[in-house]
């Protein structure tokens, strides 16, 4: 046993290197979620139950397979001409063996002579386009939507901040036949910082912009889950809900339960599928409108004046200054730039976003012009259209501020017992 003045600062050591692999597994970059699988190329129909029989277990299969096909194409034709089963064309084998281009086993039970199984039909989108009466496959498309799945369990919200099974459903899901264009997340890189659960309940705006900007997306859908449990590996439940837009609108919701913990996939993915629906509803009646306050805020409107016209040389100009920079700094220098300018009469914030572009309405002395070449001149990358100047450093720290100029020593009073001092001699004695 060590003494009291060796064991404890030992104790004291190890505690804080356990700290720091805490600290450090939980910094530590790593993938939090699987890549969405792409379905741009297949039209996909799942859920097709066969049973069927033959001479031995590979006969068996192989004519589940056929009979998958046909029903896959059917349903499929039915589905993109929203028209009855009974109305689709019947294809021969042959011309199915080079429209399929995989078969997706769900479930399958083989014995002898006997074959029964759920299957998914994937079809090559350009080779069955002719057959299904629709020019490339294509279906009319909503804008790019940012996907945001939530999971809450165990009273813990998560999107992408680890590995969840309700990412994977979505990950997995093929949206090739749907008529929203997701943008699906990975949980890769600083998926886990930006899109997380706490991302959906912020209202600030500057930031949503920013974030569907940086994924390439015009709106944002969150599709959110709340799983219970009824024991480890038990039942679960799960309610599902469809929101829309920053302010978190819910456009509808259902519930699904599974027999055990193994049943939790499929239940997910059924659910994903459910929502798909709940969205394209959503879109088919005018729901999905992109919320008018994730639009940058348009520039001041000032009036034209006429040719002849020209503005006093005192007169102000209101311009709409958007400073782009990666940190608050960037923004502070932009101001305290436009603050001492000579000619601003005033500087006020319009909306201030220090990690993307910020919008500042500035009155100046002068027009637009002057102002854009005074901000060129002290470092300044600038440009400018109409009543609008971009300003941005062409490195990551701002230009530095201008010396302040240097006043002149103020003139010394004649001291007033001085003698006035004249350029006659003194005369001799």
């Amino acid at each position: 046993m060590l003494p009291r003045h060796i064991a404890v600062p030992l104790m004291v050591l190890f505690a804080f290197a356990g700290i720091g692999g805490v600290l450090f597994a939980q910094l530590e970059t790593g993938e939090r979620g699987i890549p969405p699988l792409d379905s741009s190329n297949t039209l996909e129909i799942g859920g097709i139950h066969v049973d069927v029989g033959g001479a031995d277990a590979q006969s068996a299969r192989y004519a589940g397979w056929r009979v998958a096909q046909r029903q896959g194409f059917k349903l499929l034709w039915a589905k993109m001409h929203n028209a009855p089963i009974g109305q689709a064309p019947t294809l021969p084998d042959g011309t199915l063996d080079q429209i399929v281009s995989s078969i997706n086993v769900e479930r399958e039970e083989i014995g002898p002579t006997r074959y029964i199984a759920d299957l998914g039909v994937l079809f090559d989108r350009v080779r069955a386009a002719p057959f299904l009466g629709v020019e490339g496959g294509q279906v009319e498309r909503s804008v790019p939507m940012l996907l945001i799945p939530v999971m809450v369990s165990g009273g813990t919200a998560t999107t992408v901040e680890q590995r969840n099974a309700w990412q994977r459903a979505w990950a997995q899901f093929r949206t090739s036949q749907s008529p929203i264009d997701y943008v699906r997340v990975s949980g890769m890189g600083a998926d886990p910082l930006l899109i997380n659960a706490a991302q959906t309940a912020r209202p600030g705006r500057g930031w949503w912009r920013s974030l569907l900007e940086m994924y390439g997306a015009a709106d944002v859908l969150v599709a959110e889950v709340q799983l219970q449990r009824l024991y480890p590996g038990g039942p679960a439940r799960g309610r599902f809900i469809a929101r829309h837009g920053p302010d978190n609108e819910i456009i509808g919701g259902f519930t699904l339960s599974a027999p055990n913990g193994d049943a939790i996939p499929a239940m997910l993915a059924q659910g994903a599928q459910r929502i798909d629906q709940l969205y394209a509803q959503a879109l088919a009646a005018g729901r999905l409108s992109r919320d008018p306050s994730l639009n940058l805020p348009p520039p001041p409107v000032l009036p034209e004046l006429p040719v002849e016209t020209r503005p006093a040389a005192n007169a102000l100009t209101a311009v709409q200054v958007q400073v782009t920079g990666n940190n608050v700094t960037v923004y502070n220098f932009a101001m305290a730039h436009l603050r001492t300018l000579p000619g601003i009469a005033s500087a006020t914030p319009q909306q201030i976003n220090p990690g993307g572009t910020s919008y500042i309405l500035v009155q100046y002395k002068g027009d637009i012009s002057q102002l854009a070449a005074a901000l060129s001149s002290r470092g300044w990358v600038v440009d400018f259209a109409g009543t609008v100047v971009r300003m941005h450093s062409n490195s990551e720290k701002p230009p530095a501020l201008p010396p302040p100029p240097v006043q002149p020593p103020p003139a010394q009073p004649p001291a007033q017992n001085a003698q006035p001092t004249t350029n006659q001699a003194t005369p001799r004695p």
